[in-house]
């Protein structure tokens, strides 16, 4: 007789059995699948140019092949932030065949570093232009006498046809000096090839150095740290309805219509909405009635608060604000995406241990984590305040080399800085 102790009676259920959930590699996480790079022929990393030229990309032989490029190609460039340009292509076979040369003057045009991704794209559709308009860049041109059309703009374009992008910053190198000029307007299309027939305009008053300046610093989504799932989900809920509406109407599903986001201050839901309309190019207005949007509008509603249950419950039910995120308190990985984030600008000793930091910053959002590294270089620039003096027009180069945030510093900044998030529970 068989021991029913060892052997379970068919069609019932195990008492005590238990279905664990199947593990989920982080990297193939499908609530992160939308932050995912997807791999493509054209898309290659960016590296340095070998030369200044403004208007061309280097590419080994194989990868021109492969794209099906040819030396002297127009190439529609795309970067961050809705960023392209037009480039003709060269050949390099000292670039790897996965890499992409490019000078500074076109990553700055691109919003992008090297190391980051670029995608190339045919460019069929681009004409002579007719006419455009540049300016200078102020800081450039302080002291320059002359004609700037005579001696840079002529001889720069002359019988070069190159390729120019409204809005692109160009560098020309005459006379004594480089000037930086700003592409305002092309016509007859936002980009076109400046040929003998173009006219040219350099009329009209410098671009201020400050306004350039604060166009690079718009934030985008490689500048948000701690926060992966959250950004995915935002992602998700805007760009998806906004790019492909059509996958929501195949599936036979409604795009959601408003997004809640909340959270304690600090931890960066503000950001998150300008870099949605940085990276996607959307409008945001201020708005009171949200019943009057129509499905499938290209319309998607986004708010942020610290305080959600103060909200009227009205807005938060569905069709209105029926999407909410809470933008929580990073753990140790996303302080350190963060930390990184914050110091990639920054002169750092080898000392200096961001893992070690993370691991002691518990509490700390975004905004702390900034403050905390601004407080570390703060306390370097006080450690050397005795080696120049304040009153001095020039620093000596020495001293200024000599500057690094240390390990010692950062913890400095630990032992006065006040998480955000454990401010409630400090006891006088």
């Amino acid at each position: 007789m068989a021991d029913s102790s060892s052997s379970h009676p068919k069609g019932k259920l195990v008492e005590n059995a238990s279905i664990s959930a199947p593990s989920i590699d982080p990297e193939h996480d499908p609530a992160t699948a939308i932050l995912r790079k997807k791999a493509a022929p054209n898309k290659l990393i960016v590296d340095d140019a070998t030369n200044d030229d403004n208007s061309v990309l280097a590419l080994s032989t194989a990868t021109m092949e492969k794209l099906q490029f040819f030396r002297g190609d127009m190439v529609l460039v795309k970067g961050k932030k809705r960023r392209d340009t037009v480039l003709i292509v060269l050949a390099d076979d000292s670039v790897e065949d996965s890499k992409v040369r490019i000078n500074k003057v076109v990553r700055q045009n691109l919003r992008v570093r090297l190391g980051d991704v670029v995608s190339l794209h045919t460019c069929t559709d681009i004409k002579y232009g007719k006419r455009i308009h540049v300016l200078p860049v102020d800081d450039t041109v302080e002291g320059v006498t002359g004609n700037l059309f005579e001696v840079y703009l002529k001889p720069y374009f002359l019988e070069a046809y190159r390729p120019v992008r409204k809005g692109d910053l160009f560098l020309v190198r005459g006379g004594m000096r480089a000037v930086e000029f700003k592409v305002i307007e092309t016509d007859p299309a936002d980009y076109c090839i400046v040929a003998q027939d173009t006219v040219i305009h350099c009329e009209g008053e410098p671009i201020k150095r400050e306004d350039e300046e604060s166009n690079l610093a718009d934030v985008g989504y490689d500048d948000i740290g701690g926060c992966r799932k959250q950004m995915a989900q935002i992602r998700e809920l805007v760009e998806l309805p906004l790019r492909h509406p059509q996958l929501f109407k195949s599936i036979g599903i409604k795009p959601p219509r408003g997004i809640l986001m909340f959270g304690p201050p600090g931890t960066g839901k503000t950001l998150m909405a300008r870099a949605v309309a940085n990276e996607t190019g959307a409008f945001f207005f201020l708005i009171n009635l949200m019943d009057g949007l129509k499905a499938r509008s290209n319309i998607v509603v986004m708010a942020a608060t610290n305080r959600p249950n103060s909200i009227d419950p009205a807005l938060r039910r569905f069709g209105r604000f029926d999407r909410e995120l809470d933008i929580g308190i990073p753990d140790p990985t996303g302080r350190l995406e963060i930390l990184r984030i914050h110091t990639k600008n920054m002169k750092l000793d080898d000392d200096v241990d961001l893992e070690q930091i993370a691991s002691e910053t518990h509490g700390y959002v975004g905004s702390d984590v900034a403050s905390l590294c601004s407080e570390a270089a703060m306390q370097q620039i006080r450690e050397k305040m005795e080696l120049f003096d304040l009153d001095d027009e020039t620093i000596d180069a020495e001293v200024l080399n000599s500057l690094a945030v240390t390990m010692e510093n950062f913890r400095y900044a630990l032992g006065i800085s006040n998480p955000s998030a454990l401010r409630e529970t400090v006891v006088e």
